[in-house]
């Protein structure tokens, strides 16, 4: 018989539970339930990483538990990324190399977190959107209570979301439970800015230069952030006033980098930098770590810290240590890809501590616009010449010198060896993983939409794979 233990004793109720297909039951008033909140195009551009966006719901979190300021996507695309935390695993690897609302499909969903977690008793509960299947009810939730309008739109925006999640709190659940909260914004399209929201913008994001049509973009984002950010509190305030912020371990990720040029769809830091702050009991309080972590590695790491024995198809690494202050490095290096989002545009990176290589595959050497996102901030790049710019096929960069990622080393001959070096961990990695790109273009699958990379935007026409 598997042996399930539990760290944390404090519970605000509930029955004995027998966990499914183990026989194990779990005692009276001694589980850890999961609350599940993520965002969509956030990245770190929320506070506390980021002061010129308001968000003090999340910030107080930040405060009440661990923060990661160097956590990374698997994927700076919206499905794989999700994806890859829910299976553990890289994008190629679970099937999910691009966008579920296209036409692109899971391997194995029974490989998902929540899945495998009823096997101890859990009960799963999706409040807002999901993003790895087109039908959120092919996924195996036994509730899903996400709202649907009237012409059969799945709506996520907080507003919508937060109080379904506060009304299956408020229903005080008796099953231990994972709850599934997640918010449509910061996707685009924005609302107006404030002239607060206007104010608060000191800077624009890296990669951008500071013109009035990109600042007012960024304020919109922060007009979006807010609206997240009252979400967020609705939610844990319900957690709270039920009792369950003292056995819930909360989770709060967002997928990938914001949905502005040079970011979202690349693999610089911009691109595949994310927030990731967790609260939970016997956690570290307020604690701010550098250890550097995956995605991948959130699954393992909640199996770690309930006392589960982890599934074999796992290739991430707990973090546990870091989650009660330990500041030990757990890995020497994160990998992440891209595939497709609106076009294929493939690209696999690896990054250590100081180093990031970059390498893009097949022919195309200029930018791939339908991957990114139409806005304000793209038109002043297109209206720059962006169309024209020539992409290297490899990239290096000391993130030292240049945590930009502007100055490429890769034909400086002082780098050869660690261009070598970078190389290899890329390759063998690409091969422990089995990336389907080391044998070639790797092909959508049957009756997913694809845009022609030399289009203008992803709302152009699509063609059919």
């Amino acid at each position: 018989m598997v042996q399930v233990r539990r760290r944390t004793l404090l519970a605000s109720g509930g029955g004995a539970f027998v966990a499914k297909g183990y026989g194990q039951s779990l005692p009276k008033g001694r589980w850890t339930n999961i609350l599940y909140l993520h965002s969509h195009d956030s990245g770190r551009s929320l506070e506390p990483y980021d002061s010129a966006v308001s968000t003090p719901e999340i910030a107080s979190l930040a405060r009440e538990g661990v923060t990661f300021r160097q956590a990374f996507s698997a994927a700076p695309v919206c499905s794989p990324s999700r994806a890859a935390l829910l299976t553990g695993q890289s994008p190629h690897r679970s099937g999910m190399i691009g966008l579920a609302h296209r036409g692109f499909r899971l391997n194995d969903p029974r490989q998902l977190l929540f899945r495998d977690l009823q096997k101890f008793g859990y009960q799963a509960v999706l409040t807002g959107m999901q993003h790895v299947a087109a039908d959120p009810d092919t996924l195996g939730y036994e509730r899903n209570l996400a709202y649907r309008d009237e012409s059969g739109k799945w709506r996520a925006e907080a507003s919508v979301v937060a109080p379904i999640a506060e009304r299956f709190l408020d229903s005080r659940p008796k099953q231990p439970f994972f709850l599934d909260v997640g918010f449509f914004e910061t996707h685009r399209e924005y609302p107006d800015p404030t002239p607060a929201d206007l104010e608060r913008v000191r800077s624009v994001p890296r990669p951008l230069p500071d013109t009035p049509e990109i600042r007012h973009d960024f304020a919109a984002f922060g007009a979006s952030a807010r609206q997240l950010d009252v979400g967020v509190g609705r939610v844990l305030q319900a957690l709270s006033r039920n009792g369950y912020d003292r056995n819930t371990l909360v989770i709060f990720v967002t997928d990938h980098g914001i949905a502005f040029p040079g970011m979202k769809c690349n693999l610089t830091d911009d691109g595949i930098g994310t927030a990731l702050i967790m609260r939970g009991p016997g956690l570290a309080v307020g604690h701010q770590s550098d250890v550097m972590v995956s995605q991948v590695d959130v699954f393992p790491t909640v199996y770690d810290y309930l006392g589960i024995p982890r599934p074999s198809w796992l290739v991430g690494q707990s973090f546990l240590p870091v989650l009660r202050g330990s500041q030990a490095e757990i890995r020497d290096a994160v990998y992440a890809e891209m595939t497709y989002h609106a076009s294929y545009e493939p690209m696999r990176a690896v990054r250590t501590q100081r180093w990031k290589y970059i390498r893009r595959f097949g022919s195309r050497r200029q930018p791939v616009l339908p991957n990114c996102d139409d806005s304000p901030s793209k038109s002043v790049w297109v209206g720059a010449g962006w169309p024209d710019h020539h992409l290297p096929e490899e990239a290096l960069y000391d993130l030292t010198f240049d945590p930009a990622e502007t100055g490429n080393l890769c034909h400086d001959p002082q780098y050869g060896d660690v261009l070598r070096e970078m190389r290899k961990r890329l390759r063998r990695w690409m091969q422990e993983t089995q990336d389907p790109l080391l044998k070639g273009p790797v092909a959508a699958p049957v009756g997913a939409v694809v845009n022609p990379p030399d289009g203008q935007s992803p709302s152009e026409p699509t063609v059919p794979a």
